[in-house]
């Protein structure tokens, strides 16, 4: 099936799924993960009118979206996947948002390199780990709001969101938990640091996304349900 018939379905899906969840689609932002797709799929993607983009990888992004954002500069580009220290700098150059700040030492290294963009803060988003010891995030809510805190001394960095993985597993319980997780921490920002945006919590993906919008998702990233399996 075509990128675009595969990015049809899933805007009715989310549609369908916010109709029973009674919440409106508009809340909800799509994100296609290009992660090891090549340029032609992404072309169709965005001739299908996905404008949102995520990628895994700091030098795979560079080397597809440089030039491409050129010709497409309505293309949004975020990065999903866990961050190096040593590609922070690359990073913060290319991404319109981090969405996997996970650990306090690589906010403050991120904040490091883009302390002259006052005018232009980078948008991040916290991960929040799940409960699965092989997946990254912070730990708890008091790890988070280390984190955050440390993003606060920052004027570059502009805290938008969160963002957390479930649990890979056909049972619904562990992954309706880690959202639920998610939304819980958001209130704890919200009473902690108010005054600043929480508002948008990425969660689910191609397997668990309807979950997730029932839960509170307001952005799903999709990878394989869009592009298909690697190829």
């Amino acid at each position: 099936m075509a990128v675009s018939d595969n990015a049809r379905r899933i805007r009715d899906e989310i549609g369908e799924t916010c109709l029973r969840a009674g919440r409106d689609p508009g809340e909800i932002r799509l994100m296609a993960v290009s992660k090891f797709h090549e340029l032609p799929l992404i072309e169709e993607a965005v001739e299908a009118g996905l404008r949102l983009f995520g990628e895994s990888r700091v030098q795979e992004a560079a080397g597809k979206f440089t030039g491409f954002r050129e010709r497409f500069p309505d293309v949004e580009l975020h990065l999903i996947g866990s961050l190096q220290r040593n590609k922070v700098k690359a990073a913060a150059g290319l991404f319109d948002c981090i969405e996997s700040l996970d650990r306090v030492e690589l906010v403050q290294e991120l904040g490091r390199v883009t302390q002259d963009r006052t005018e232009s803060p980078l948008p991040v988003f916290f991960e929040l780990n799940a409960g699965e010891e092989s997946k990254s995030g912070f730990k708890d809510e008091d790890a988070l709001c280390s984190g955050v805190e440390a993003a606060l001394g920052f004027r570059s960095l502009l805290p938008s969101g969160l963002m957390t993985m479930a649990p890979f597993t056909g049972d619904e319980k562990p992954i309706r938990e880690a959202f639920r997780k998610l939304v819980k921490a958001q209130a704890r920002l919200r009473r902690v640091f108010p005054g600043h945006n929480w508002d948008c919590l990425s969660m689910g993906m191609s397997g668990d996304f309807k979950i997730a919008i029932e839960e509170g998702s307001t952005l799903v990233r999709i990878g394989t349900a869009i592009f298909g399996d690697r190829r």
